[in-house]
């Protein structure tokens, strides 16, 4: 397996974050899945609403 260092960099960052916060990140997860989820539901909307059938 190769060795990334941008990622083990973000790796320690992250971990930073968690130590500074006491693992209280909880909120900024929630609020990232919620973005995350809703973002793809919008998506996935956009794009199939181009598959609908007309019924002229």
């Amino acid at each position: 397996m190769e060795h990334h260092p941008a990622a083990a960099r973000l790796t320690e960052a992250a971990a930073n974050a968690v130590q500074q916060h006491g693992g209280g990140g909880g909120n900024l997860l929630r609020i990232v899945l919620v973005v995350m989820i809703l973002g793809c539901a919008l998506t996935a909307w956009f794009l199939l609403r181009g598959y609908k059938q007309k019924d002229d």
